[in-house]
């Protein structure tokens, strides 16, 4: 099966999952939630490489770098969210 794409969108919505959940802890700083979700991404950028033969990625680097963007694209989709409404 082709999950190419789906699986970076997948890293965005997980990330995205995350970042709220942070933000629904009062002790945590919101400050951090890019970087939280930027790590996240990183992480299942990775696992995605390893574990999904179709994944973009076929080595480190860029499965960090698409699993980064992935995560901090679930942060400007907030933004989006919040700045439209």
């Amino acid at each position: 099966m082709d999950f190419g794409i789906t699986s970076v969108v997948g890293i965005t919505v997980i990330a995205y999952l995350v970042g709220m959940g942070w933000k629904a802890v009062d002790t945590l700083n919101d400050k951090y939630i890019p970087v939280v979700c930027g790590v996240i991404g990183a992480v299942l950028g990775v696992i995605a490489m390893m574990t999904m033969p179709d994944f973009p990625a076929k080595d480190v680097i860029n499965a960090v770098a698409i699993g980064i963007v992935s995560g901090l694209a679930s942060t400007g989709a907030n933004q989006v969210g919040k700045q439209l409404f």
